[in-house]
C-alpha cells in the first residue's frame, strides 16, 4: 500500500487528493502509517483549535541518515522562522533527549508532564508582556523552536514512547512540499502518565502547522504558523507524610495520601481524562510572516534538465501577524483539605476553587532589511516597529492594555564562516510595559582549526514583571504591592574547540529587583543587587576507539543577599560503547548514564498558583541518579532501552528488596523509582 499525500496538479489546476495503491502486499511500514493518521484525526477532534518546551529533536547536525539510502533518496532541510540557515536532521542516537521535552539538567516530578524547572540558573530575559507561568515551558510548542520544511519527496516520521505506569508518548511528524517552493508540514505529540504518586497524572496534546512558500522569481515568500497546546496536569502539593514512603501500608505508591486532591482511580487511558484537581494551560498562535525583496540582483543554477531562477535580495520589507491566547486556570472542586488554610492563609476552604487568567494578544509588525552583501544572505541590517493590543479576562473582570516597541538587528555570518556577528535590541517606546528594553551583543571567531572559535557577548534586559505579580490577576492574591522594573546584566562566553570535543563557556549575571515568591503564595522582590556566576565545561572522551565518555559539569556561585537557591554543582553524563559491531547498517549506543546535583535548599512548589517559591527550611539531599540505555538506529528506526533510577536499590525490613530508596526533588516530593522505558522513531520517505 502507498499512501500519497496532498499534492499540486499543474496540468489541471487543481489539488490531488490522498489515493490508495496497493502493490506488493502490506507491509508494517504502511500500517503503521494508517494507524497514526487515524490516532492523529482522533485526537485532533477532541482538541481546542487555539489551546496552547519541543521540536522533533535537536539542532541540526551536517549529518543525515536519510541521504544514502539505495532505493530512496531525498534532500530534506529546514529551518527557524528567524533565521535563514539550512539545517539537516540529527542523526545522533545517543542523546535520548533530543527526543525527549524536558531537557537534561530539569528536574520534575517523576513522571513525563509535570512542573519542572532547571538546576543551572537561567533568568527569564524578555522584555514586554509575560503571562509569567513557566512551570510546564517544556512541554509547549513555540513559535522559536518551529521548524519550516523543505524536501524533494513526502517525509513522515512516527514516535512511540512507552513507560512504567502505563506512561506513554506519541509523536507524529508529515512533511510535504506541494509545489517545488512550497511546503506544508503538520506534527501531533500526545503525553499522558497516571504517575507514580496519587494526583500526578497528565495528559498534553501538542499540534503545530508549518507552511513554507517561495515564489518562482525568489522575491517572495511567506511563512505560515499555527500551533497549539492543551496541558493538563493533576495536582498533588506532594505527599502528607514523608515517613509513609517506608511504611508497608504503602507498598503501591500510587495510594500515599497527598495534600491536595481527593483519592482519584488509577487510569492509564489517553482520552476522556478527568482532573478534578490540578493546572490546565491553553495556549494557541496564528502567526503569518510575508517578505517581498524590492531590490536585488537577479541570476539562475543551470542544471542538466531546468533553469532554476535565483535572487540576491538588497533591500526588503517584511510584515508579521501574530494572535495568540494564554488560558492558565486552577481548579479544585472537592477541596477539602487543610492545606488551603495551613498554606495559604485562607480563613476556610470553600467548597470549590476556581482560578482563571486567560489573555489575547494580537501584534502587528512591519520591518525593513538592507543586505550589504547580495550573495551573502547572512549578512543585514533590520529594523522595525511593532503595534501589540492585549486583552486579560480575569475572574474579577477584564483589562484591555496595548505596546508599541522599536526593534532593530543585525547578523554577520561571514562567507568564509571565521566571524559571526549578532547584534539585537527591543525599545518599549509607549504602552503598558513602556521602558522595558532588551539589548544583545554576541561576536564569535574562529581563532585557528587548532584552538577553534571564541565567542564573547553581553546582554541587559529590563522588563516589567509577569502579569503573575500583579494584584489583578487572579493568581495575584498574594501581591501586596507595585513592584519595580526587574533589571539583569549578562555576560557570557565561550571556547569551543573541535578537535579536542571541549566546549567551556561562562555566564555572569548581574541581577536587580529580582522577583520571587515565598510561603507557598506571596510575592516579593529583592531589591538589593546580587551576582551568579555559572562556569560550564561539556566533554567528549574517547577512552577507546568505541567506548565513549561524555560530561557536562556546571559550577554555580551566588554572591551578595539573594533569595536564590541553586546547587554549587551540577553534572550530567553518559559512558558506554558506540559502534556498530561490524554491521553496516546498525549504529549502536549502550551503557550508563548518570545525574548528579550537591545537596542545596530546594525551591518548593505551589501548585495553586503554578509557581515554584524559594524555602529555607529543607535541605534536598541526593544519591547520583543512574540509568542503564541501549539506543540503536537500523537505517531509518530508531530505538531506545532505558533502565532509570537503579539508584534506588536497597533492602529494607518493610519491603525487602526494591528500588524505593528515592530522592526528594522538592519538599514533600518525592521523586519515583524504577522506571522502564522502551521508545521507538521510524521514518519514512513516500
Amino acid at each position: 500500500m502507498n499512501i500519497n499525500f496532498l499534492s499540486w496538479n499543474p496540468a489541471k489546476r487543481m489539488f490531488k487528493f490522498p489515493a490508495l495503491s496497493y502493490s506488493k502486499g502490506i507491509g508494517m511500514k504502511e500500517i503503521l502509517l494508517v494507524l497514526i493518521c487515524i490516532a492523529i484525526a482522533c485526537a485532533g477532534r477532541a482538541q481546542d483549535p487555539l489551546s496552547r518546551f519541543r521540536g522533533m529533536g535537536g539542532h541540526g547536525s551536517s549529518r543525515d541518515s536519510l541521504e544514502h539510502r539505495k532505493n530512496d533518496t531525498i534532500s530534506l532541510t529546514f529551518r527557524y522562522l528567524d533565521s535563514s540557515r539550512l539545517q539537516k536532521l540529527d542523526s545522533e542516537i545517543y542523546n535520548f533527549y533530543l527526543r525527549y521535552p524536558l531537557p537534561q539538567s530539569f528536574i520534575d516530578f517523576g513522571n513525563i508532564g509535570t512542573a519542572s524547572h532547571d538546576l543551572i540558573f537561567n533568568p527569564f530575559l524578555k522584555p514586554g508582556w509575560d503571562g509569567g507561568w513557566h512551570a510546564y515551558d517544556p512541554y509547549v510548542f513555540t513559535v522559536e523552536q518551529s521548524r519550516f520544511y523543505n524536501t524533494t519527496k513526502p517525509y513522515s516520521e512516527v514516535g512511540y514512547l512507552l513507560g512504567s505506569n502505563a506512561e506513554q508518548m506519541i509523536n507524529a511528524v508529515v512533511s510535504e512540499n506541494i509545489t517545488r517552493n512550497w511546503n506544508a508540514s503538520f506534527q501531533y505529540r500526545l503525553i499522558n502518565s497516571p504517575g507514580t504518586y496519587g494526583n500526578q497524572n497528565t495528559n498534553h496534546h501538542n499540534y503545530r502547522f508549518t507552511s513554507w512558500y517561495q515564489s518562482n522569481n525568489k522575491r517572495y515568500q511567506a511563512f505560515l504558523l499555527l500551533l497549539g497546546s492543551k496541558l493538563e496536569s493533576a495536582e498533588s502539593a506532594g505527599i502528607t507524610n514523608d515517613n509513609d514512603l517506608e511504611s508497608a501500608t504503602y507498598t503501591n505508591r500510587y495510594t500515599i495520601p497527598t495534600n491536595i486532591g481527593a483519592p482519584n482511580k488509577y487510569s492509564s487511558s489517553p482520552f476522556g481524562v478527568t482532573i478534578p484537581t490540578g493546572t490546565f494551560y491553553t495556549n494557541g498562535t496564528f502567526l503569518l510572516r510575508q517578505q517581498y525583496d524590492i531590490i536585488g540582483l537577479k541570476d539562475s543554477l543551470v542544471t542538466d534538465s531546468v533553469v532554476i531562477p535565483l535572487f540576491y535580495p538588497k533591500f526588503r520589507a517584511e510584515q508579521t501577524i501574530n494572535y495568540s491566547t494564554y488560558h492558565e486556570r486552577f481548579q479544585d472542586y472537592n477541596p477539602q483539605f487543610p492545606y488551603y488554610v495551613d498554606n495559604l492563609d485562607f480563613v476556610a476552604t470553600p467548597d470549590t476553587l476556581s482560578l482563571s487568567d486567560l489573555w489575547h494578544n494580537l501584534t502587528n509588525d512591519f520591518s525593513l532589511y538592507s543586505f550589504p552583501d547580495s550573495k551573502n544572505p547572512q549578512q543585514f541590517l533590520k529594523a522595525g516597529v511593532s503595534f501589540q493590543n492585549m486583552k486579560g479576562e480575569y475572574n474579577s473582570g477584564n483589562l484591555t492594555l496595548y505596546n508599541v516597541f522599536l526593534h532593530g538587528e543585525y547578523r554577520n555570518k561571514t562567507r568564509n564562516k571565521k566571524w559571526d556577528i549578532e547584534a539585537n535590541g527591543n525599545f518599549y517606546v509607549n504602552g503598558y510595559n513602556a521602558g522595558d528594553y532588551n539589548v544583545y551583543l554576541s561576536l564569535q571567531r574562529q581563532i585557528s582549526k587548532n584552538l577553534g572559535y571564541l565567542q564573547v557577548g553581553f546582554e541587559n534586559v529590563n522588563r516589567k514583571l509577569a502579569m503573575a505579580w500583579t494584584r489583578q490577576s487572579s493568581f495575584g492574591f498574594g501581591v501586596y504591592q507595585d513592584f519595580n522594573k526587574e533589571n539583569v546584566i549578562h555576560l557570557f562566553g565561550s571556547l569551543q574547540q573541535p578537535r579536542l570535543q571541549l566546549t567551556l563557556s561562562g555566564n555572569y549575571y548581574l541581577v536587580t529587583n529580582y522577583p520571587y515568591f515565598y510561603n507557598y503564595y506571596i510575592a516579593a522582590q529583592e531589591s538589593n543587587p546580587f551576582n551568579v556566576l555559572v562556569v560550564t565545561a561539556d566533554k567528549r572522551f574517547a577512552l577507546t576507539r568505541h567506548l565513549i565518555l561524555r560530561m557536562m559539569a556546571s559550577l554555580q556561585k551566588v554572591a551578595g543577599n539573594s533569595p536564590v537557591h541553586i546547587p554549587l554543582f551540577v553534572t550530567t553524563g553518559q559512558i558506554g560503547y558506540e559502534g556498530n559491531l561490524g554491521f553496516k547498517s546498525l549504529m549502536l549506543a549502550a551503557g550508563l548514564e548518570f545525574k548528579y546535583n550537591t545537596p542545596y535548599k530546594a525551591d518548593g512548589y505551589s501548585p495553586m498558583i503554578s509557581q515554584w517559591f524559594t524555602q529555607d527550611s529543607t535541605i534536598a539531599q541526593k544519591l547520583p541518579d543512574i540509568t542503564a540505555y541501549i539506543n540503536f538506529r537500523i537505517r531509518s528506526f530508531v530505538a531506545y532501552v532505558r533502565a532509570e533510577n537503579l539508584n534506588t536499590a536497597q533492602v529494607t525490613d518493610a519491603f525487602g528488596f526494591g528500588f524505593t530508596n528515592v530522592n526528594f526533588v522538592a519538599p514533600s516530593y518525592p521523586y519515583a523509582g524504577l522506571k522502564f522505558r522502551l521508545g521507538i522513531y521510524w521514518s519514512f520517505i513516500n
